[in-house]
């Protein structure tokens, strides 16, 4: 139940949350726009790889599955940051990917979050809390 009620405090409560982030992603999917969500978790995940090898085999399959123009999972970022990927893709750094995952967390935040909280999803779980 408090957790629940976090999720209404701030996006980043939500966020911390495992259950909020599944929860929040199902919303996504409901307004077609999830992608925000799991690149953002893809960059959360590829700043924690240490090894070279390994962070160039994921900033590729990031690349490739959010960031190039024609991408299954294409997120909506400015062809700037887009192309600034692009040319670090070959060899990236820990924060090849920050710009972009910035631009998604505001747009996140402040577009798809203040929808959440509104939405029969989310109000429906708080009502169910409610009643227990």
């Amino acid at each position: 139940m408090m957790s629940l009620m976090a999720w209404g405090e701030s996006f980043d409560r939500l966020l911390e949350c495992k259950t909020g982030q599944l929860v929040f992603e199902d919303f996504l999917k409901t307004e077609y726009s999830d992608e925000n969500l799991l690149f953002w978790l893809a960059c959360k995940k590829y700043k924690k790889i240490i090894r070279v090898t390994e962070m160039t085999i994921a900033a590729k399959q990031i690349y490739t599955e959010f960031v190039q123009v024609g991408a299954p999972r294409q997120i909506n970022i400015d062809c700037v940051t887009r192309d600034e990927i692009s040319k670090n893709i070959s060899q990236p750094g820990p924060n090849c990917f920050d710009r972009a995952q910035k631009l998604i967390y505001g747009l996140m935040e402040n577009d798809c979050y203040p929808r959440f909280l509104k939405s029969e999803t989310y109000q429906d779980l708080l009502e169910q809390a409610e009643q227990q």
